[in-house]
C-alpha cells in the first residue's frame, strides 16, 4: 500500500452516500472542480480508531463550502457517521481521512449554478507527514517567493483547493533546493505559515504565532495554543516580520498532517529543538490519543 498510486488501491471510498470500491471512485474530466478549483476538503487523522476533533473538521468543511458558494447535500451528522463507518469497514486504526466536496460536470464555464455537489470520503493508513528522524532533529524551511493573498482577493479562511496551488509550487521549489518545506509570507510581507501547517516561534520563554487574518486558523494550531496556556506558557498572536525569526530560539509547525513538527532551519537561520517544542510534541501526542498529560 505504501507505494501504491492513489487511484489504484484496495479498499473502499464513501462516495455520494454509497460505499464503492476504491478504483471505481471516479469523476468526469469535465468536472467543474478540475477546471475552476470549485472544491473544498479536509485533512483529518485517526488515532486508535477515533478521528481527532471530527466534529470541528466537518463544521469547517461546511463553512468552506459556504465560502465557495455551494451547499454540501449532507448534514454534519451524516458526514461524521459516514466517516466513522468507513474507518470501521476499512479496519483503519491510525490513519488519514480526506473528505472532499466539489462541483460536478453539468455546466462547463465560470458559472456553474446548476452543477451537482458531490462528496467523497477516503481513508488510508498514513505515517508521519515528515520522517521521524527529520521531525525530531528539525526540518528545513526555505522562504517561498509566493505570498499568501489578502482577504479581498480570495476566500482565505476556506480550505479550498485553489488556495493550495501556490503551496504546491512553493514546496516543490523548496524540495528541489534541498529543503523539506517552504515558509510563506503574506501579501504584506509578514510571516504567515508553511505550505500546509501553522508556525510558532519561541522567544524569551513565550510562544509567538502569526495572527491568522489571511490564512487558516488551524484546528491543530488552536489545540496547541490551549495546551501551551494550560502549561503556563504565554501565547502571543501578532504580526511577525521575517527579520524577527533571528530572535527565536525554537520554531515548530502545527497541522493535522504535520502534528507538532520542530523546525531546525529557515533559510540560513538555525533553531534548537528545545524544551517548549518537546513539551508541545509530547502533550499533543497524548491529547490526540486521549491520554492524560504528564
Amino acid at each position: 500500500m505504501a507505494g501504491a498510486s492513489y487511484d489504484d488501491r484496495e479498499g473502499v471510498i464513501w462516495y455520494d452516500g454509497h460505499t464503492v470500491p476504491w478504483r471505481d471512485a471516479r469523476l468526469h474530466v469535465l468536472s467543474h472542480a478540475l477546471h475552476y478549483a470549485s472544491s473544498v476538503f479536509e485533512g483529518q487523522r485517526s488515532y486508535g480508531g477515533e478521528v481527532f476533533k471530527l466534529a470541528e473538521h466537518t463544521d469547517r468543511l461546511h463553512a468552506s463550502a459556504d465560502a465557495m458558494g455551494f451547499e454540501i447535500p449532507y448534514t454534519a451528522s451524516q458526514i461524521n457517521d459516514a466517516t466513522n463507518a468507513l474507518l470501521k469497514t476499512s479496519g483503519i486504526v491510525d490513519g488519514y481521512i480526506r473528505p472532499v466536496a466539489w462541483r460536478g460536470s453539468e455546466m462547463m464555464g465560470v458559472s456553474a449554478q446548476q452543477n451537482t455537489i458531490h462528496l467523497a470520503i477516503a481513508a488510508w493508513e498514513w505515517p508521519s507527514y515528515f520522517s521521524p528522524e527529520a521531525r525530531m532533529k528539525g526540518i528545513r524551511l526555505q522562504t517561498a517567493k509566493w505570498k499568501r493573498p489578502s482577504p479581498e482577493s480570495a476566500p482565505v479562511h476556506a480550505k479550498a483547493a485553489g488556495l493550495y496551488m501556490i503551496c504546491t509550487l512553493s514546496k516543490h521549489a523548496a524540495e528541489k533546493a534541498g529543503f523539506d518545506d517552504a515558509l510563506m509570507l503574506d501579501y504584506r510581507g509578514r510571516v504567515s505559515e508553511a505550505t500546509g501547517a501553522n508556525i510558532f516561534l519561541a522567544i524569551d520563554g513565550a510562544l509567538h504565532t502569526p495572527d491568522p487574518d489571511c490564512f487558516l486558523n488551524g484546528i491543530t494550531r488552536r489545540t496547541v495554543i490551549d495546551l501551551a496556556r494550560s502549561r503556563g506558557i504565554e501565547v502571543i498572536e501578532r504580526a511577525i516580520m521575517p527579520d524577527e525569526l533571528a530572535s527565536a530560539t525554537e520554531v515548530f509547525l502545527t497541522g493535522t498532517a504535520a502534528e507538532v513538527t520542530p523546525v531546525g532551519t529557515i533559510d540560513d537561520t538555525t533553531f534548537q529543538v528545545g524544551d517548549i517544542t518537546r513539551q508541545m510534541v509530547e502533550d499533543y501526542d497524548h491529547t490526540v490519543r486521549g491520554e492524560a498529560l504528564g
